[in-house]
Formats: C-alpha cells, sequence, structure tokens
C-alpha cells in the first residue's frame, strides 16, 4: 500500500506539470506570440478557463503528501522554505496579473501586467524544476529527518549545497523549455490566425532546445545521482515510461510537421508524464536522499503514515480523482473550439 501512495503523489505531480504547464507555457511566450493587445487578449482566453482550475492539482499533491507521507512534506517545507515562498510569490503574481490586466483600458497598465505575466510564468517552470533538481541531487537530511538549504552556496552539487546550482539550474532550464514547448503546442491547438502561427514556430524552435537540455540533464544525473541510473533495469515501469515519453516526444514533433496541432499536444503531455513518471520510479522508495548519510535519507517506508489512515484515504482518493478528472472533460467539452479574445470589457 505504501508503494500505492508513492504512486499516487508521483501521478498529483504529473498531472500537475502537464496541466498547469501549458498555461505557464503560454504566459512565458505571449510577448512573443502575441503582438497586439487583442492577440494578447486571445492568449489569455485560450488558458482563461483552466488556469486556476489547473492549480488545484498541485493542491491535490499536495495533500496526498499530508495523508500518507507528512514526514516529508514537514521536512521539505521546513528545509525549502524560502524557494517555496518564491514559487508561491509566483503563482500569486501571475494570477493577480491574468485578472488585473484588462481592468483598465491603459496601455501603460496593460504592459505592465503583460511583462510581470511573462516573468511569473518564466520563474515559475525554472524553480519548479530545480525543486526536482534538489530532488535527485539530494538535500543535507540529518539523523532527526531536518535539513536547511540557502538559495546558492558553493553552486556546485558536489560542493556546500544550495538550493540553486549548476545542477538545478539545468533542471530548471529543462523544465521551462518543456513547458514552453508544451504552451507553444497548446496555443497552436486552441487559437488561430497569427497567434497560431506564431506558436507553431515557437514549437519549431523550442523542441530542439528541450531534446538538447533533456540529453545534458539526463547526462548531469548520471553524474551527480548515479543511483538513479542504476535502478533503472530493476524497474519495469521506469522504462516503460522512458519509452513514453521518447515516444511522445517523437510524436509531437512529427504530429507538429504534419499539422496535427492537438495529437502535437498530447504528444508533448505524454512527454512530460513518462519523464516525471520514469523518475519517480527510478527514486522509488527515496523521498529526499540524504547527502550526509545515505542511512538518513527519508523513504517511503519511514516516513508513511499509520496503515489504518493510508486504508482510509484509498477508499476516498478514487472519488475525488473521478471527479476532478470529471471536471477537466467537461471543461475541455464546454471550451473546445478556437479560442477568441473578448470585447473590451467583457472576459480577459
Amino acid at each position: 500500500m505504501i508503494a500505492l501512495w508513492f504512486a499516487l503523489a508521483a501521478v498529483m505531480l504529473a498531472v500537475y506539470v502537464v496541466m498547469d504547464g501549458f498555461d505557464f507555457g503560454a504566459g512565458a511566450l505571449h510577448l512573443v506570440v502575441a503582438r497586439s493587445d487583442r492577440e494578447r487578449r486571445q492568449v489569455l482566453a485560450a488558458i482563461g478557463p483552466f488556469w486556476d482550475g489547473n492549480e488545484v492539482w498541485l493542491l491535490a499533491a499536495g495533500g496526498v503528501l499530508f495523508l500518507a507521507f507528512p514526514k516529508v512534506l514537514a521536512s521539505g517545507l521546513s528545509g525549502f522554505y524560502l524557494a517555496i515562498f518564491l514559487v508561491l510569490w509566483v503563482l500569486i503574481l501571475r494570477g493577480i496579473a491574468i485578472e488585473f490586466r484588462s481592468h483598465v483600458e491603459d496601455r501603460m497598465w496593460r504592459a505592465f501586467w503583460d511583462a510581470a505575466f511573462a516573468l511569473a510564468s518564466t520563474l515559475a517552470p525554472v524553480l519548479l524544476g530545480a525543486a526536482l533538481g534538489n530532488v535527485l541531487r539530494g538535500v543535507p537530511v540529518d539523523a532527526e529527518g531536518w535539513f536547511a538549504l540557502p538559495l546558492f552556496d558553493s553552486f556546485s552539487p558536489t560542493g556546500a549545497l544550495g538550493i540553486l546550482d549548476w545542477y538545478t539550474v539545468l533542471a530548471g532550464l529543462l523544465a521551462l523549455a518543456a513547458i514552453a514547448h508544451h504552451g507553444a503546442l497548446f496555443l497552436a491547438w486552441k487559437t488561430d490566425g497569427d497567434v497560431r502561427e506564431r506558436s507553431r514556430r515557437a514549437a519549431a524552435i523550442l523542441f530542439p532546445a528541450t531534446v538538447g537540455l533533456w540529453f545534458a540533464a539526463t547526462w548531469a544525473t548520471r553524474a551527480v545521482a548515479p543511483a538513479v541510473f542504476g535502478n533503472l533495469p530493476s524497474r519495469p515501469l521506469a522504462l516503460v515510461a522512458t519509452v513514453l515519453l521518447v515516444a511522445g516526444l517523437a510524436t509531437s514533433w512529427r504530429a507538429r510537421r504534419g499539422g496535427r496541432d492537438l495529437v502535437a499536444f498530447l504528444g508533448s503531455s505524454a512527454f512530460l508524464l513518462g519523464t516525471l513518471a520514469a523518475t519517480a520510479a527510478a527514486v522509488y522508495p527515496t523521498w529526499l536522499r540524504s547527502t550526509l548519510d545515505p542511512a538518513w535519507s527519508l523513504t517511503a517506508e519511514a516516513t508513511a503514515a499509520a496503515p489504518h489512515s493510508l486504508a482510509a484515504g484509498l477508499a476516498w482518493w478514487p472519488v475525488g480523482f473521478l471527479l476532478a478528472i470529471l471536471y477537466c472533460v467537461v471543461l475541455f467539452r464546454l471550451h473546445r473550439g478556437k479560442a477568441q479574445a473578448a470585447a473590451e470589457g467583457e472576459g480577459y
């Protein structure tokens, strides 16, 4: 049951990356793919029905950790205190920028919030990617299960550790490229006219960047966390997920070139899901690896809640998950077709 809850937490995080990733990517690119006020409102119209609901998946992932692995959540919140506040401020700034942008019909006002939206949407995947890099690299967990990290120190993953070093920054850049590519494909699917064409061109540029950074991050992970690769031969799920990510990447490339925008977006989704699933399968059962002593690492078995709590949660989790999936299906069904900029004074 502990392994199942580990998988469920990984699933919730992966779904969050796929769902909130496309509006992060759209936000990071919207100053590039949308040149006029109408075009920028078209981008906001494309993500408008989805962005706030997508963030609920992050809360759901936190809820799974709170229920199943409370010690991991407590240690992570304490150790990554500064980084978590940075993420929260970025998410808050992004939401404010979306909501406030069209409240005043003034070019300077809208330009300011457009820039804030682009900045927040760019920083969010970088910070979240760096967080994953910290999980893979390891953190200085002590014998009592706690750790503390400055924002940066030696900037080396083998020296004095900080939240940011060359490895975690590389992971952040990979996340940014992959999420921006994902967002470009979403906009190509959901918009038309010049915005669609620019989004397709952006996706064409971001694809080789994503592939190159993926290879670089894979090589760096092999050097920084060799145990992750050592686990792959004995983890069939990791191998299946690796096939999924490669197939998704190839599908997104071929479908984009063939003008099949929805298929390209789904291929990008498969790439993100496969990448995170392969990572989760390779690191199991370790949540946070201790760089001080491997025996102090926070593992699923050592940090799991009581068996009766896990059993009770397992009875309710499918209900909530199915309701969330149903909500997403209905939402995409209601807002099918190409997004159009709302009339001045209406919508975003």
